[in-house]
């Protein structure tokens, strides 16, 4: 592997490990916001899937020989920006802020990771896989909406806040770290390329936006 390409491994695995750790603070806070025990037991669990995945990173950093601290440390202002900026006022405004932020975040990291090379490759995918928490945000969002339709537009105006935020910050992180621009420019080949790669998470994210019952 080379320097820009080992480097760029690090810069991913790093901002997934980063990204793991918060969103298991940010999901067990979430959790007491839960209407009932059932929803904060199911937060709690998806919280604990995600500390398991910040330790199977940080555990391949140190396998690559990185400091997993420092790996994470340049991605913690950005990321800590995005969740400050979109803190939810309630249940509801979280589990959109998951199912929607985090999953268009995903589908950004997944992208970048078919250009690493195995076994990082297939770690990322692993860490990146739904905990349960899509189909959870699906079922509670959706029956919130039938029981008054006012909440949808409310929820609508959230997600796209939260789309805006996403993009930005993740424009930030790639445009900061030199190697995971060049990674994916080699990656995509060309501005085509990358085009085509924005236009397949943007199409990801209108499919979450109408799973949920709102409009993008």
């Amino acid at each position: 592997m080379n320097a820009v390409a080992n480097t760029a491994v690090v810069d991913l695995l790093g901002v997934l490990a980063y990204a793991e750790l918060t969103a298991f603070d940010r999901l067990a806070e979430d959790a007491r916001l839960a209407p009932s025990l059932a929803g904060r037991a199911a937060l709690a669990r998806m919280a604990a899937a995600e500390i398991g995945h910040h330790g199977r990173l940080t555990a391949r950093l140190a396998e690559l020989g990185a400091d997993p601290e420092a790996a994470m440390a340049p991605f913690a202002p950005a990321l800590d920006a995005f969740h400050e900026n979109t803190r939810p006022r309630n249940w509801l405004e979280g589990l959109v802020k998951a199912y929607v932020g985090d999953g268009l975040a995903a589908d950004f990291y997944r992208e970048i990771a078919a250009f690493l090379p195995h076994p990082d490759r297939a770690l990322v995918e692993e860490v990146l896989a739904d905990t349960g928490h899509a189909d959870f945000a699906l079922r509670e969002v959706r029956a919130a909406i039938a029981a008054d339709r006012k909440v949808a537009g409310r929820l609508a105006l959230w997600a796209r806040r939260l789309v805006g935020e996403a993009i930005s910050r993740s424009q930030a992180v790639v445009a900061d770290r030199d190697e995971l621009g060049q990674l994916i420019m080699e990656g995509t080949g060309d501005l085509g390329g990358l085009a085509l790669l924005i236009d397949r998470i943007t199409t990801a994210h209108s499919a979450r936006m109408r799973a949920l019952g709102l409009r993008d």
